[in-house]
């Protein structure tokens, strides 16, 4: 009888991650140590945040952060930005559902608030442009102006539609625009009113005003 060959033995498994999931892994620790930055941002402010200060929060080396990041400068400015384009495009997904301008201007500012009051959205208002690099300014600066741009578009065709009152679109979205932008200064997280509730009493009284109009006067039977 011809002897049984043994079947070769399965490969041992490689104690290495695969490309794609080191570089997932790689994603997934940068994105914690740009989260951890904007909440320091957010606390301290900038320049009071060091490098140690994020190393610190994480439980790594500061020289672990720079497999990750190159400096303080390009934290920021990924911070920035990723609260712009979450802004950028909660405001698009507004947009493609359609409905009044009324409608989607209000969504829009409800968008904005619940943005400005994560870590990334506070960034891009508790941080000023002058702090950082010249030559990124001007990008984000450009998709800042975009939001505006956006709020404009809806105010006028709101106008245009009879549901807003007439004026000019450009001063009334900076209005918007302010009073919304502030929220995300002097937001806490776990104080008295949720980001829920705060959009709902903001967005009141953006709409209906703060004085007491008096009452519509009974005819007289």
């Amino acid at each position: 009888m011809p002897k049984k060959e043994t079947p070769p033995a399965a490969p041992s498994p490689s104690p290495w991650a695969s490309a794609s999931a080191r570089k997932q892994q790689r994603e997934t620790k940068r994105n914690a140590v740009l989260s951890t930055a904007a909440q320091l941002f957010n606390e301290k402010g900038f320049h009071a945040t060091s490098l140690d200060d994020i190393a610190a929060r994480l439980n790594v080396s500061k020289p672990t952060l720079y497999y990750y990041v190159k400096n303080k400068d390009e934290i920021l400015i990924e911070c920035v930005r990723r609260g712009l384009e979450m802004m950028h495009q909660g405001i698009e997904e507004t947009r493609a559902a359609g409905g009044q301008a009324i409608d989607q201007l209000l969504a829009c500012m409800r968008v904005y608030i619940r943005i400005v009051t994560q870590d990334f959205g506070m960034c891009v208002i508790r941080i000023s442009d002058d702090e950082l690099p010249p030559e990124r300014r001007k990008e984000l600066r450009r998709l800042k102006s975009g939001i505006d741009l956006e709020f404009r578009r809806l105010v006028a065709a709101g106008i245009a539609e009879g549901s807003l009152k007439a004026g000019d679109p450009k001063m009334i979205a900076f209005v918007i625009a302010g009073a919304l932008s502030w929220i995300g200064r002097w937001y806490q997280p776990g104080g008295e009113f949720s980001t829920e509730e705060i959009a709902t009493q903001c967005l009141a009284t953006l709409q209906n005003g703060i004085l007491q109009r008096p009452a519509t006067a009974k005819r007289k039977r």
